[in-house]
């Protein structure tokens, strides 16, 4: 449930109109985000895979993915070798790709309204509201700024963290099976994210 409703997180706006880039506020990113993830999903002219590719581009964009595995594995972080890091960051940000695909492919026009941002020297959180049939769904960001940017690190749904969900999952992997049998853990979950995207197209060309 709480991926489905993350998903919306790069999904929703009023508008589909593109403005120029503006990461200088936590605002000014999520909205920027939104509004080109949009425009690439009703953009007809481009395959399913350039389609994905660029909105893949987006993620990885806006995403600071080091610092939410970071906060992902908490203890297990600083016991972590710089190679463990590294690899748990790239393996982890594959896995979020992966579970947002399909349900990226499903948006159906919800909407969103941007409530307010709060600063707080270098983080900030983006109070929003989703609109999904009828249904009002608070979604607040969580960014960090980079430089003059910013970038999430986290998203919480009706009070649940993405980070605190993956944390508790993760940390019980690690316990029973170290930090080899999570990486483990995580690459099957991708290849069956890619098996259930293969299926899926497979379905729709013999449609």
């Amino acid at each position: 449930m709480i991926l489905r409703l993350l998903t919306l997180v790069f999904l929703l706006n009023f508008s589909i109109q593109l403005q120029a880039a503006d990461y200088s506020t936590p605002m000014g990113r999520v909205k920027d985000t939104t509004d080109r993830v949009i425009v690439i999903l009703k953009d007809t002219t481009l395959s399913r895979d350039t389609r994905w590719n660029q909105i893949a581009a987006l993620i990885y964009e806006g995403f600071d993915f080091r610092s939410m595995s970071q906060s992902v594995l908490a203890t297990h972080w600083e016991r972590a070798t710089e190679d463990e890091r590294k690899k748990f960051t790239e393996f982890f940000s594959q896995y979020i790709e992966a579970t947002y695909r399909a349900k990226i492919e499903a948006y159906t026009d919800q909407k969103i309204i941007y409530k307010d941002e709060v600063i707080r020297g270098d983080r900030g959180v983006v109070e929003t509201i989703i609109i999904a049939g009828g249904t009002e769904i608070p979604v607040n960001y969580k960014l960090k700024k980079n430089q003059d940017s910013w970038y999430a690190y986290d998203v919480v749904v009706e009070g649940v963290s993405l980070v605190a969900n993956y944390r508790s999952t993760f940390a019980a992997i690690v316990k029973n099976e170290g930090m080899q049998g999570l990486m483990s853990n995580i690459q099957r979950r991708i290849d069956k994210y890619k098996q259930e995207m293969k299926a899926t197209e497979q379905t729709g060309k013999q449609g």
